[in-house]
């Protein structure tokens, strides 16, 4: 059976033993913060290694990129030159059909005011046309009217020179047969016959 541990005994112990674990937590807290700290130090150089192969990459494509500018500039040089020679071309293209349009567009204006001119003449010869027209069937309309007139008084007068000879004819006709009729009643009464009977 173990000795009985007195009060003091039993503190001095328990003081040990706190001590003991504080040691151990210090130790396991170091042990720990190595740990990390070579963990930080790995994530560190990757860190570093990335950055550099991500530098080295960025440079490949800075070189790149500025061969590119390079070629993208002598490529718009020769476009612009081009361009520029192109302008020239058009530019004297242009003048070409400018002066080419100027001239069509003053020979369309002569063309223009002969054209104006001549329909004037024949609209003044039209009008001078129909004015005389109007006059020779006015003078013709008259002569007409005139011969009418005259007709219709030849027409009456012959029909009243015929009418006059009808009864003229009439009363030669009446005379000759009223003494027609007497001579043939004289006739028949000297044969003992009365006209009136027959």
């Amino acid at each position: 059976m173990p000795p009985k541990k007195t009060k003091g005994t039993a503190k001095k112990s328990k003081k040990k033993s706190d001590g003991g674990d504080e040691l151990e937590q210090k130790y396991r807290r170091s042990v720990l913060d190595v740990a990390v700290l070579k963990e930080h130090l790995v994530l560190r150089k990757e860190a570093a290694r990335q950055a550099q192969a991500c530098g080295e990459e960025l440079k490949s494509r800075m070189r790149g990129l500025v061969e590119e500018l390079s070629e993208e500039k002598a490529e718009k040089k020769d476009i612009s030159a081009d361009l520029t020679r192109q302008c020239k071309s058009l530019k004297t293209e242009l003048g070409v059909k400018v002066h080419k349009l100027e001239t069509d567009i003053t020979t369309l204006r002569d063309q223009l005011a002969k054209c104006q001119e001549e329909l004037k003449m024949e609209k003044e010869a039209r009008v001078k046309m129909e004015q005389e027209k109007d006059a020779s069937i006015s003078e013709l309309k008259s002569q007409l009217k005139y011969m009418e007139d005259g007709y219709q008084r030849i027409l009456h007068d012959s029909l009243d020179s015929l009418l006059a000879h009808l009864a003229e004819a009439r009363l030669c006709w009446t005379d000759k047969s009223t003494a027609i009729h007497q001579e043939h009643k004289e006739l028949l009464s000297s044969f003992g016959l009365n006209p009136l009977h027959l």
